[in-house]
């Protein structure tokens, strides 16, 4: 689940197009899949959306763990 999403540097042109694109707190979040050798891209799950993630873009969404009932 999404906690926040950080900027890395002063009004982040990137953090702020992830929060446009719905990575905000409280929306469930998942890794579908990785590039080879677990590098880039990553895949990322948003609800029923997917998006390709460089490492360095993701490094931007903190997220915490949910747990299981």
């Amino acid at each position: 689940m999404v906690d926040r999403v950080d900027d890395a540097q002063t009004a982040d042109p990137i953090a702020q197009r992830l929060r446009d694109l719905g990575f905000v707190q409280g929306e469930p979040v998942r890794v579908v899949a990785t590039g080879p050798l677990g590098g880039d891209p990553l895949l990322i799950q948003i609800g029923s959306t997917r998006f390709a993630l460089r490492r360095s873009e993701a490094a931007r969404v903190l997220v915490s763990t949910e747990a299981a009932a």
